[in-house]
């Protein structure tokens, strides 16, 4: 058997030890024609649900791949501190980089915000099928950087749709401002669950800072520097995880 301990493949599907699994077209066509993945292989497979099992390739064929699944292993790689990153919707590329960047950093949430300065519009069937696209984007970034459990992608809201819905439970809120006279490192205690609210290209609106302040954000700048969303974004997470998560 030649094993390939570095090839992690989600799948969409119930996993149980010492079962036979056939993959799906998309997932067999990444295993067998990008992962170039043959019978006999190791991979770790994984749902979401936390856990990772090994299996084995048993066949691989045009049309799919088949596999025989191992036991389950538990995958203790989430953070203590909760961080549902809500960011104003960006153009494609920058959108996208967020998504990734902010799995790989354990982000737990993302709710994409349309807000006044928002290029890009989603309404109906789109924002739908960007919310697919941006969670098969969280789905591959797990894969890479060992997390067996998929940050949820929320479909695009509107800004005050998604301030009117926040309840008591959604912990700390913070909105990055770069006038803010409160650093972001320099916050004294977080609770476990976090809201983090970051513009788009632009930034938020004065009035939209004003609806998040009166909805009890606290306004927190990263430095002397404007930094473009998408580095905010990895910025402001890379901070709270080494503060108060599990980074450093």
């Amino acid at each position: 058997m030649t094993t390939r301990p570095g090839n992690r493949l989600y799948v969409p599907d119930p996993l149980a030890p010492d079962t036979d699994l056939c993959l799906n077209e998309e997932r067999s066509h990444y295993a067998g024609r990008v992962l170039r993945l043959r019978a006999g292989d190791e991979v770790l497979l994984f749902n979401g649900d936390g856990g990772e099992f090994v299996a084995v390739i048993s066949e691989v064929s045009r049309s799919a791949v088949r596999l025989h699944i191992g036991n389950r292993r538990e995958r203790i790689v989430e953070s203590p501190l909760k961080i549902n990153l809500a960011q104003g919707v960006s153009r494609g590329e920058r959108m996208d980089i967020v998504v990734q960047k902010a799995t790989e950093l354990g982000v737990f949430r993302i709710t994409p915000v349309m807000t006044a300065h928002s290029v890009v519009r989603l309404a109906g069937d789109k924002g739908e099928k960007r919310a697919a696209h941006w969670t098969k984007i969280a789905q591959s970034a797990c894969e890479q950087c060992g997390r067996a459990v998929v940050p949820l992608v929320d479909a695009p809201r509107s800004f005050n749709g998604w301030i009117e819905g926040l309840t008591p439970g959604d912990g700390e809120r913070l909105v990055l401002h770069p006038n803010a006279g409160t650093a972001l490192s320099g916050l004294r205690h977080l609770p476990e669950r976090v809201g983090l609210l970051i513009g788009p290209e632009g930034g938020l609106s004065g009035a939209e800072l004003d609806q998040a302040t009166a909805a009890g954000f606290t306004a927190c700048s990263l430095g002397p520097r404007i930094l473009r969303t998408e580095t905010a974004a990895i910025a402001a997470i890379a901070i709270l995880q080494s503060r108060y998560g599990d980074l450093g």
